[in-house]
């Protein structure tokens, strides 16, 4: 695997204050060399991966916002089928993770690979938003959150793991959004109840009328209502994600409606168990990672040049239903598409005297876009136990690059986990406007009796 860039050490978290402190000539790269966001523009030296054109930026021809969005790669063939029979031609460009899952189950377990589009892209005001911002964007409280940013990525040429996993948590995924999707966790047989969900984002850091000294530790406004199945109906949790989660913890109520109160919920956090995911993901694997992380030192590996998945319009599409992707014991491989992409590797270690039920955590970043597109979890034993894959695509309508499926396959259960489906959902919207009044306990008491 070639290493494009190797950084060390990571930074020393004992300051309150640490400035970014990018430099001139970096700024100026912005829009030159590098793209708006801080990836490299030119693609690599065999040519397999492009030079960034600007992503996608207009929807394709025939397109209506609310439609499942088409493949605009539809007409690509796979370049080669990656099995555990010709894994050794490919090892060193894949993840932990991924080898695990071939090695775990070879007659059955497959990656196909494409031809690599760098199809992330986001608004102008982002990218303006961005230059602007990074000078004074800062690591505070000994990484526990940033200052001085607003909209932009706050590191576009990162120093420090810190500095990564930051940019993803603040990374621009539109103003507002709601969508309807569907939750598993298949038996090893596959058999599963689906869980629904009505998932409502506000994201504060984004706004245009908010200035940088004016997010009052808003990062994200976020609610989710269980639709389905009838025994778990009618819960709902409301979460206003803090920036600095240290000095604030997440402001988070749980409405339930057997009681129709409204409940304090400090619980969803750290290595809590995710909403109704049967013991299969924590509170911080939704969105690959989120929420506080003080209980991590995190160190930046390097930028390599790794196949991943990416523009997974197959696994989104509403011509087929979640019945062909959930098999058993992993997701149906055949409707995932796969890329060589250049990703930031950063390393997650657990401090001493804190605890989480993941030792480590090894986490690959999308240069273009800042998602964090896989993670390999480790267990107290330094085992690799869980591996996460976020099947992303561009929302091209907005334009933003998310993910459209995640998958948290447990390696030593024998089971997995997929948050996302919505084949047979209404489409993201993420024209809705919405407003901090949307998001207070009495908001949330009022939605959960209607």
């Amino acid at each position: 695997m070639k290493t494009l860039f190797q950084l060390t050490g990571g930074l020393l978290l004992s300051a309150s204050f640490l400035t970014a402190d990018i430099s001139s000539s970096d700024l100026a790269r912005l829009g030159d060399d590098l793209t708006p966001l801080g990836a490299e523009k030119a693609g690599n030296a065999d040519g397999s991966i492009p030079a960034w054109d600007g992503g996608i930026t207009s929807p394709p021809a025939g397109y209506s916002p609310g439609d499942h969005h088409p493949d605009p790669f539809a007409g690509d063939s796979v370049i080669a089928t990656i099995t555990a029979s010709n894994l050794g031609s490919y090892r060193d460009q894949l993840t932990a993770g991924s080898i695990a899952l071939l090695e775990t189950y070879p007659d059955t377990y497959s990656i196909p690979l494409y031809p690599t589009h760098r199809s992330g892209s986001a608004p102008q005001r982002i990218y303006d938003a961005t230059r602007e911002y990074a000078p004074s964007a800062q690591i505070v409280n000994g990484g526990s959150g940033v200052g001085g940013s607003i909209r932009g990525i706050p590191f576009p040429v990162p120093e420090s793991g810190i500095e990564v996993l930051w940019n993803h948590l603040m990374r621009y995924r539109g103003d507002a959004a709601t969508r309807r999707i569907g939750q598993a966790a298949p038996q090893r047989n596959g058999r599963y109840t689906m869980v629904e969900f009505e998932d409502e984002f506000m994201f504060n850091y984004a706004r245009e009328d908010l200035g940088v000294d004016e997010l009052n530790n808003t990062l994200i406004f976020f609610q989710q209502a269980v639709k389905a199945p009838p025994r778990l109906a009618g819960t709902i949790l409301m979460v206003h994600e803090t920036l600095d989660q240290v000095v604030e913890p997440r402001r988070a109520w749980v409405y339930n409606a057997g009681q129709r109160r409204v409940r304090r919920a400090p619980q969803v956090a750290y290595d809590n168990p995710g909403t109704a995911a049967d013991g299969m993901r924590t509170s911080d694997q939704f969105d690959m990672f989120n929420g506080a992380p003080d209980r991590y030192n995190w160190e930046l590996i390097g930028k390599r040049e790794m196949i991943v998945p990416y523009n997974s319009y197959k696994l989104h599409s509403d011509r087929i239903s979640p019945d062909d992707i959930l098999t058993p014991l992993h997701i149906n491989q055949d409707h995932t598409r796969y890329e060589k992409h250049r990703v930031w590797i950063v390393e997650a270690t657990l401090k001493e005297g804190t605890s989480h039920i993941y030792s480590r955590r090894t986490l690959y970043v999308d240069e273009d876009t800042w998602q964090i597109l896989a993670v390999d979890q480790y267990d107290n034993r330094g085992d690799l136990w869980r591996v996460s894959e976020a099947h992303c695509i561009n929302y091209y309508e907005v334009p933003t690059f998310w993910s459209t499926l995640e998958v948290h396959t447990d390696l030593i259960a024998g089971r997995y986990l997929a948050i996302g489906l919505d084949n047979d959902q209404r489409m993201y919207d993420f024209s809705v406007e919405r407003s901090e009044r949307d998001y207070s306990p009495g908001a949330l008491r009022r939605s959960g009796v209607r």
